[in-house]
């Protein structure tokens, strides 16, 4: 599929109820919370950036980061899902491309990481083909990935 059409653009007043709609494959709920948790993080965790992915002018995902270096030094993701019906297609990877290049415009920008279950296969895949390493950081029940910038 072509993903020439994925872009990224902060949650607003406008768009934020669309990524509530949106929704995850049975198997990956119990990896993540709703967009709406956090849509509200971010609201009192001011560091976080939400953003709604959208494929031309529909709304197929979200992802959030935070603004401010934390544990190991690093930017952190701290969220990342596509709706069922668009997941396959190459879009989370698109998106997760956009947001690096964003993340990496922050203030000292080296390295960034995030955090997953270890059994979500699926974001395990996503993150090693986007460069990030596994070093056997981990967080309580989940694993951290870092990539360097440079």
């Amino acid at each position: 599929m072509n993903t020439g059409n994925v872009r990224i653009e902060q949650v607003t007043a406008d768009n934020w109820y669309d990524c509530c709609l949106l929704e995850l494959s049975e198997e990956q709920k119990a990896y993540m919370e709703p967009n709406a948790v956090s849509i509200a993080q971010s609201k009192f965790e001011t560091a976080l950036r939400p953003h709604v992915i959208y494929l031309e002018d529909k709304a197929v995902g979200f992802l959030m980061f935070n603004t401010c270096i934390e544990e190991l030094d690093a930017y952190w993701i701290y969220r990342i899902m596509v709706d069922k019906a668009h997941q396959g297609k190459g879009i989370g990877k698109k998106a997760t491309d956009l947001m690096i290049a964003e993340m990496a415009k922050l203030p000292n920008a080296k390295k960034l990481a995030v955090g997953y279950h270890p059994e979500n296969l699926g974001a395990h895949k996503l993150y090693a083909s986007l460069g990030f390493a596994d070093h056997g950081h981990r967080f309580g029940k989940e694993m951290a990935v870092v990539k360097d910038l440079g």
